[in-house]
């Protein structure tokens, strides 16, 4: 993507209602006025919150919102030109419950308060699968204990990803601390009984993926 096409995103995401964007200083240093708030503040109603960290063009997002009229989701990710897509998507579509939020991911607890997330989807992270790098993988040990932070005692988190790495270090990394893997599936489209939510929505990438019959692969837990 050009630079001149990549500032008229970043312009565009100033004028939609449903982009946020705080500075890092304003989340670390202040206490950021949507945290605790974005049921009453954003969405206007007190339904479960939904969280899609790394949302890249936020279409995960967006098909959720869409499929789950009653959920409130709020997709994640630092590359607000990417999820500019899923933005003007919601608003040209008038979908009403979906946000996207401008940040990184490791100062997810400083934008929501303890207790405020149902549920968090992780879908298709950079598996970092260099040793020097799994300070940046999404399921280690501290990113585990920031979710863990703002979800429901009942909350749970999704992970999908392609990277069968990925879903192998973040088996091991669960059973090996003790959290509760409510399923885990190694191949969702191959397997049956695959959750409906997990294989009726396909981002772009995952429809490629698929085409060269790469494995999706599917892990559901609770942080304990």
């Amino acid at each position: 993507m050009g630079s001149k096409n990549k500032l008229k995103r970043f312009k565009e995401n100033e004028t939609f209602s449903n982009v946020f964007q705080p500075t890092r200083d304003e989340l670390v240093n202040s206490n950021f006025n949507l945290k605790g708030n974005w049921r009453k503040d954003v969405f206007n109603n007190e339904n479960a919150l939904v969280l899609e960290l790394g949302c890249g063009k936020g279409e995960y997002s967006v098909a959720l919102a869409q499929k789950y009229p009653n959920k409130n989701f709020i997709g994640i990710d630092i590359k607000g030109a990417r999820f500019w897509r899923g933005a003007k998507t919601a608003i040209e579509e008038k979908i009403e419950n979906v946000a996207f939020l401008r940040t990184q991911i490791e100062l997810i607890d400083y934008a929501f308060s303890e207790n405020e997330v149902d549920e968090i989807w992780i879908t298709f992270p950079d598996p970092q699968i260099k040793y020097k790098r799994t300070k940046h993988r999404m399921t280690n040990a501290q990113f585990l204990t920031r979710y863990k932070k703002i979800l429901k005692p009942e909350g749970v988190v999704n992970l999908k990803t392609d990277s069968e790495f990925m879903h192998g270090y973040t088996l091991g990394l669960l059973h090996g601390a003790g959290h509760e893997v409510l399923y885990a599936n190694h191949n969702v489209y191959k397997q049956e009984g695959s959750p409906e939510e997990v294989t009726s929505i396909q981002t772009f990438y995952e429809s490629q993926y698929l085409e060269q019959d790469k494995p999706i692969t599917y892990i559901r837990f609770k942080i304990k």
